[in-house]
């Protein structure tokens, strides 16, 4: 005969199920996972000590009893199985068939050790976490509107989730009430969508809401109530082709930037600067078709971004006009005289932290003679931070300095060495050569000698000719082999080889022969010519005369 199988213990969790009337039927069972940190389910051997009343449950029972919820034991035992999947599993061995045919020749204690195999509970799965909504949709704004319908846009929320997005739901209520209205049903997949059959004249509030598994998300709402009305004519900005582009201007100067636009009925005007409201510094001037900035004086900070909105109802237009206001740059840091050798000398330096709010285009490096002081230029528009001046005089000492450069122009201030770099002078031993010197001692000579000349009564004349020689002769004039002295009457001038004697005012008498001699310690040499001074007769003297 086959051993009786071995009691099973129950646990505490299945005793309370077991002892506890059956719940009314419910649409759908609910299987329920045994408590992980349950203690397994012990098989006692057959020779074991018999449990208590109420927690041993035979393995076959010998007749069908109808239960206490009208049903027989088996039918008890299944729906306990189904209830607790574990425990039936662990039951499972014991009625098996293939299990039952070794287990009839096997002694008893065989047959208990291997009822008490268990099987481990399997840990129950991990929920996955919960859908959330996702956040509420972003800048909400109206993109079209007449006397019946709206149209809005909106931009996707900043965060959706893993749950992804499945829509959209617009809605829209009068102003002074709380009654939303759904726009359509379905939820609309595009960011964009037009509200129609509207009444003309109402004010509406308008919000858009995300929807996914997780639910609705924030409304993202219009920031004003809309009029449905028709525009006569949209906002439109027009920037000027210069003013696309950075508009650069210099400290001091003036500004003046008109900004034309287009809107019906009158737009209203709005300027901001990085941001922020415009300095009361900027002069701003609004009409029905352009906007004005005006600044006297222009200065570093009013440098920057400047939005303009044009508003019409709940129609806008932005756009955008850089300025930028530079000025000279400061001046270089950190200059330095790196070495000295031979005929050269080697410089470094650092950009200026004042760059005037523009890019640095070039340097300029000059040097100084300490001898003289006086500053040369040696490098102009130069690039690089490093530089190397050479063709330095030997034996002299010399300072530099170095200007910043940007388009505005070069800076105030330079920056200039600490040390001074001094040329070495070399062994060398310079003899000039030496050269015989030279006789340059030479006889007066005229290169240009006296002409003859004819002189008119009253009227002065002068004679002229030329000589050399070394030393540099002495020069005399002479009439008719006469030394004419200081006579006042003439004027003798001799200068660089060119001699002159001029007549004042020369009468009869002063004709005749007119000789320079010229002298020195290697000779003399003399020139002469003759000069006849003529009387002037008038035509018709003669007759008076014989009157």
């Amino acid at each position: 005969m086959p051993g009786k199988a071995a009691p099973i213990k129950m646990s505490s969790a299945k005793k309370a199920v077991k002892k506890a009337p059956e719940p009314a039927p419910k649409p759908e069972p609910v299987l329920e996972a045994p408590p992980v940190d349950a203690p397994p389910v012990e098989v006692a051997p057959a020779e074991a000590a018999p449990a208590p009343e109420g927690e041993v449950v035979p393995a076959a029972p010998a007749e069908d009893t109808p239960s206490a919820e009208g049903g027989t034991p088996a039918d008890a035992t299944a729906r306990e199985g189904a209830e607790f999947p574990t425990l039936t599993e662990a039951a499972a061995p014991a009625a098996d068939d293939d299990a039952a045919a070794p287990a009839a020749d096997a002694p008893a204690d065989a047959a208990a050790a291997e009822a008490a195999v268990v099987e481990e509970p399997p840990k129950a799965p991990t929920p996955p976490p919960p859908a959330v909504p996702t956040s509420a949709p972003l800048d909400v704004s109206v993109d079209d509107v007449d006397d019946s319908s709206l149209t809005i846009k909106w931009n996707p929320p900043e965060t959706i989730g893993d749950s992804g997005l499945d829509g959209y739901a617009i809605e829209y209520c009068k102003d002074g009430t709380t009654d939303w209205v759904v726009a359509e049903e379905e939820l609309t997949p595009t960011n964009r969508y037009c509200i129609k059959n509207l009444t003309a004249g109402d004010l509406l509030h308008v919000r858009v809401v995300a929807v996914n598994r997780g639910g609705r998300s924030e409304p993202g709402t219009l920031a004003e109530p809309v009029l449905i009305r028709e525009i006569g004519e949209r906002p439109r900005i027009r920037i000027p082709r210069i003013l696309k582009a950075c508009y650069v201007k210099t400290v001091g100067e003036q500004i003046n930037l008109v900004i034309p636009f287009l809107g019906k009925p009158k737009p209203v005007v709005s300027w901001l600067k990085d941001g922020q409201l415009v300095d009361t510094r900027v002069n701003i001037r609004n009409s029905d078709k352009d906007s004005i900035i005006f600044i006297r004086h222009a200065q570093r900070e009013d440098s920057g971004v400047y939005e303009i909105t044009v508003k019409v109802d709940s129609f806008e237009d932005k756009a955008t006009v850089t300025l930028q206001i530079v000025d000279r740059p400061g001046s270089p840091a950190s200059l330095k005289l790196v070495d000295t050798w031979g005929f050269n000398a080697a410089l470094e330096w650092t950009p200026p932290k004042d760059n005037g709010n523009t890019e640095i285009t070039g340097y300029t490096v000059q040097k100084a003679d300490r001898k003289t002081g006086e500053w040369f230029s040696v490098l102009e528009h130069y690039h690089r931070l490093t530089a190397t001046i050479s063709d330095l005089i030997m034996g002299n000492s010399y300072s530099f300095r170095v200007f910043a450069e940007n388009q505005v122009g070069r800076s105030e201030q330079s920056n200039v060495t600490k040390g001074v770099a001094t040329i070495q002078k070399t062994g060398i031993v310079y003899k000039p050569p030496e050269y015989p010197e030279r006789d340059f001692s030479e006889a007066p000579k005229f290169t240009t000698p006296l002409n003859d000349r004819a002189a008119t009564v009253g009227y002065t004349t002068k004679l002229l000719c030329s000589v050399r020689g070394s030393p540099k002769p002495k020069i005399e004039w002479l009439k008719n082999q006469v030394i004419i002295g200081n006579d006042p009457k003439y004027r003798q001038i001799s200068t660089q080889g060119i001699c002159s004697l001029e007549i004042r005012k020369p009468c009869c008498f002063d004709g005749g022969v007119y000789t320079c001699r010229a002298k020195n310690q290697q000779g003399e040499a003399v020139v002469s010519c003759k000069l006849e001074v003529k009387q002037v007769i008038l035509p018709g003297a003669d007759k008076e005369k014989g009157k």
